[in-house]
Formats: C-alpha cells, structure tokens, sequence
C-alpha cells in the first residue's frame, strides 16, 4: 500500500522505455498527470493515444468494457478504482511487475485483497489555499478551521474587499459529493455500520456537515453548482477568491505568474488541512493517483501500456517544471513551497479516502441528492435520508445488501 514518508522510497532509476503494443490512456487532466501521460508516449514503438478530461470518471468503465476495450489504462485515484474493480475491467499487475516492474517501489504498488491492482505515481490531498494580502488588509490569521474561514469571509466582505471570498469545487456531482466526505470525516463520522455496508449517514453528523456546508456557499459565487475544480481555480485567477479548500495538485498552476495579475499569484499561499466543529480530525481526505491496466486487451497491449506507464512515472519525468506539479512518489522528488498543504495533510492524519467496494455508490446518492438541501428545497435531515434511500437501493441491486 501507499506510504507516506516520501522520503523513505527507495531508488528506482530512469526506466528507458520501447515496446511494441497499443497504449490508449483516460485520466484527469491536471497537470501532474498531463506529464505522465505525456512522457508515456514517448515511449519507442508504441501505437499512443491519451484522453484526458475532467469526464474520465463516467468514461472510463464504458470505455474499458468493450473487447478490445479502448483505453489500455485508465489513471485513477482511492475512490475510482473500486468502480473499475467492480465492474472487472483492469487486472492484477503482480505478473507484469514480475516482469517489467521490479524497480517499483513496494510503497507505489496498490494492493487490494492481495493483490496489485495500481501503480501510485503521486500523493494528493485538499487543503486551504488563501490570500495572504486579502487577510492582512482584515487584520485575520490563517483560518485553521471552517468556522474560521466564515469569520474571515465575513469580514471580507464587509469590509468591500470581495462580494463572495470563499471558493470551492461544488459543482453538483461528484465534486460536492467529495466535499460532503471531507467534512462529515471532519465531524467525526462514520459512513457505514462497522462490518457491513449498511450506510449510517442520517445522524448529528450528517446534519453538521451538510450546514456547514451550506453556511460556506452563502459567501461562494451564487453558480457554485456549476463550479468544478478548474471553473473555481478560474474564479481565484481572476481575483474573486481569497479562501478555498483546494486539491495539492492544482495549487502550481495558482501559484505560478500565468493566468493572472501578479497581485493574485503573489500572495498565494497554501494552508493545511481545516478542521470542523471539535473532532479534531481533519475535514479532508488522503488520496493516490495512479494507473493500471486494462483487462480486455492482448498481453502484447498490456505488456506495452505497463511498461510506457511505467516509464511515465519514472524519476525520469522529475525536473525544474514538474518537481512542482505534485508530491510525487518517485526518487529524487524534492518539495517545494507549494506542496506543504498536502505535507500538511499527510503529517495531520488525514484519512485515506475508503477503497470499500459500496464506498463509490454513495458518492453517486451523495452527488445527486445535496443539491437539494443547499438550495433551500428539502431539510438536511431529509436529504440525509433521500441519499441513504437512493444508496440502499443500488447496493441491494448490486448485491452488497440483502
């Protein structure tokens, strides 16, 4: 499984790569992971196609279902694989990395019920991104909590400074079904009755994470349903934004001198992990990114899309632009500034984001139904037992319920 202490992965060495087979990716489209798929293809002797966008996670079980399937790989991170475990459309790596794959660490090698399923490349968490100009101007520490990112975004804004300080990916979907996982994790909650896949939402802290949640959207931009993370990286760029809960991987592209003023860029600065109510525990989730293989495609084509992976990966792809793009899990990563938020993360015991095979139906029931109660239509407590119905039924149809 995944480590945590970077430091401690043991050397790997450029991995030349030339292969002969077809290497068809389907991933996000953040810049980390736009390198990996890059430096995959240039692989020598590959037939190399990549399609990255922010859909990849409602394309990439269509498009590894089908024989041959379309994509040979698919990057996915702790909540997506379970879709493509489920529906059995990867497989196991033990023998490929018996092969090609003995200088991976054993700390990248993912494993669920003994056997590898991914190969981790990067560790990624969300954490505060924040203005540090916009909180001297209100004379306002760095919020550690999100009672104090409300504090602050009210005197933002009545201070004229900005209308609507607070940011963040809410966009109706998958985005605000993440955001309700941080912060239920924060109050302390548990998703399911211990041993089954019971789901045990509708309670104290079900209720506390959907109100902070709406409290939070009273300060965000009035489309926040619309805003993913590239649409709420767009309005910090733009200077709208002074507080948001952010993914690692997207704060480079803040932080660097394009996309906006130097005002903006200049005082972007990275937080850790923000607490909620009194738990303790931070209101957010650990993640790996990584790749596997595809189950319907030759040996040829998977022997090829694990080695240009694998090279994709490499030590080789670390240099001045990319060191920065990620924590990545490879030797001779160094961090830099804008990668102490997930350092943070990590030091602050933030909980690994569940691999549980039920866990991704209620990111769906989640998804579609939180809209509801932050638009005003229902009460927490009845969109709490709207997802717990809509989550009841799709695990009793898939078999995980009785």
């Amino acid at each position: 499984m995944l480590g945590t202490a970077v430091a401690a992965l043991s050397a790997t060495g450029a991995l030349a790569c030339e292969a002969d087979g077809r290497v068809s990716i389907i991933g996000n489209e953040f810049p980390a992971i736009q390198t990996v798929a890059a430096a995959a293809g240039e692989c020598s002797g590959i037939e190399f196609s990549s399609n990255l966008t922010a859909d990849h996670q409602t394309l990439n079980v269509a498009g590894m279902t089908g024989d041959p399937a379309e994509y040979t790989t698919a990057i996915v991170a702790n909540s997506s694989i379970v879709a493509l475990i489920n529906e059995d459309v990867i497989q196991p790596l033990d023998d490929l990395v018996a092969e090609y794959g003995q200088d991976i660490p054993q700390q990248q090698l993912i494993t669920v019920d003994g056997k590898i399923m991914a190969v981790a490349f990067m560790a990624n968490a969300q954490h505060l991104v924040y203005r540090a100009d916009v909180l001297e101007q209100i004379g306002a520490d760095v919020p550690t909590s999100y009672e104090e990112v409300l504090a602050a975004a009210e005197q933002i804004r009545a201070a004229g400074i900005m209308e609507n300080p607070v940011g963040g990916a809410y966009a109706a979907g998958w985005n605000l079904a993440q955001e309700f996982t941080n912060m239920y994790l924060g109050t302390g909650g548990e998703f399911f009755t211990p041993g089954t896949a019971e789901v045990s939402i509708n309670n104290e802290q079900g209720v506390e994470a959907l109100e902070m949640m709406k409290a939070l959207t009273e300060y965000m931009n009035p489309d926040y349903l619309t805003h993913d993370s590239n649409a709420t990286s767009a309005e910090w760029e733009a200077g709208n934004v002074a507080l948001m809960n952010m993914w690692g991987s997207r704060t480079g592209v803040l932080m660097d001198d394009e996309g906006s003023e130097p005002v903006v860029y200049e005082n972007t600065m990275v937080g850790g992990p923000l607490t909620v109510g009194d738990s303790g525990t931070p209101a957010n989730t650990l993640w790996w990114d990584g790749w596997t293989v595809a189950k319907n495609i030759s040996a040829e084509d998977a022997a090829a899309t694990f080695q240009a992976m694998a090279a994709g990966s490499s030590p080789a792809i670390l240099d001045e632009t990319t060191m920065s793009q990620a924590v990545w899990l490879m030797e001779g990563y160094q961090p830099e500034a804008v990668n102490e938020g997930v350092l943070a993360s990590v030091a602050a015991g933030s909980t690994p984001y569940p691999m549980r095979p039920f866990q991704g139906l209620l990111h769906t029931a989640l998804g579609d139904n939180i809209a509801d109660y932050l638009q005003g239509n229902e009460s927490a407590e009845q969109t709490l037992a709207d997802i717990e119905a809509a989550y009841t039924a799709a695990a009793t149809e898939k078999g995980f319920l009785q």
